[in-house]
Parts: structure tokens; sequence; C-alpha cells
């Protein structure tokens, strides 16, 4: 059967919201087909089943994080120092902040793939991939730190962006400080380029 790309950009992206609204158990063929304003049985005519939505949605929500690439160019026009590596963290952040159902979804697949072994191998190469692409992007760029540093700006972004968008009363203290730019400066204490 032939489909329509546009119509399962549109499942996936109907079946994200459901799955960072309702969770794991909430994500049903149904509910997406619902969540899109679709006739029922829609969702199943793109995707066999449950299992398989789950693993498009992996790729889904990558694809609406990934920045723009002409912004990434723009961007990667300033000098490689601490200051840019901080700018590009600031993206990121942003990047999250603006799809919050996104990043919550990816969240809710995390969880499941502890419980469904398929899943959680895709996952695992699929953000395996993505960490170091990231490393790989950092030392070509030239940019300060080394692919430990890379590492660590992961998790701390991570955490930080997790406790902002599900429980953000524990940074509201801080809500003044510049958190990136002080988790940067501490780690990359200078701007020298160490071997990766």
């Amino acid at each position: 059967m032939r489909q329509n790309s546009a119509r399962r950009t549109a499942l996936l992206d109907a079946a994200i919201e459901v799955l960072a609204r309702e969770g794991s158990r909430g994500l049903t063929l149904r509910a997406v087909d619902a969540q899109a304003g679709l006739p029922i049985g829609t969702c199943s005519n793109y995707f066999r089943n449950r299992d398989e939505l789950l693993l498009q949605i992996a790729g889904r929500t990558h694809e609406r994080i990934t920045p723009d690439p002409d912004q990434v160019t723009q961007t990667m026009r300033a000098k490689p120092d601490r200051d840019l590596v901080t700018l590009l963290m600031r993206q990121l952040q942003g990047r999250m902040e603006a799809d919050r159902a996104g990043y919550l979804a990816m969240l809710e697949l995390r969880l499941e793939a502890t419980r469904r072994p398929g899943l959680g191998r895709e996952l695992n190469k699929v953000l395996s991939q993505v960490l170091e692409d990231n490393v790989r992007f950092h030392l070509d760029a030239g940019l300060p730190g080394d692919r430990i540093d890379v590492v660590v700006l992961y998790l701390v972004m991570h955490g930080m962006i997790l406790d902002d968008l599900t429980v953000p009363e524990v940074l509201a203290p801080y809500a003044g400080a510049d958190l990136v730019g002080e988790f940067t400066r501490r780690l990359l204490a200078d701007d020298t380029v160490r071997a990766g």
C-alpha cells in the first residue's frame, strides 16, 4: 500500500503529543488517530503495531530537535571558544523548551525501553550515535575541551533540561543565575583544545 509521507509525519507528531501527555500506557493507535484528527484505523495503516510506532517516534523526536542547518552554519561563524560552546548549549536548551512534548516523549520512550528489549536496543543504538555525532562535531569544530568534556556537557545539559521541563520548582531558586554559562565556564576552564 502506498503511504503519504506528510500523513505519516502528522501521525508521528500526534503520537509524540499523546506519549508526552498520557505516558506510554495511553499511547494507542486509536489515541493517535484521535489526536491527529483522522479516522479510526488510519494509524494502523501506517504502523503495523504499537512497537513499530514506538520505534518510529524515536526517530521523529530526533528530527524535531535537530537544529536547522542554516542556523548551525550561522552560529559556527563565531570564534571556536567557550562562549561559542555556551551559545550552542543555550540553543539546545531553547530547542528542548520549544518542543517540550518531544522531550517528554523521549523520556517516556527511555522508560519504556527498560521494559521492551527491542526498543532498548534501538534507543541505545540511536542515542549512542547522537552522542558520538555531538562529540565529533565538537572536536571537528575545534571547540575547547575533549571527548570527556563533551560527554559531561551532554550529561549536565540533559540533567538541567530534565528538571526544567519536569520539576521546574527545583531550579526556580536559581532562575536568575546563568546556569549554562556557569557550567561551561567551570567545565571548560580555559579555551585550549585538549586531545580528543
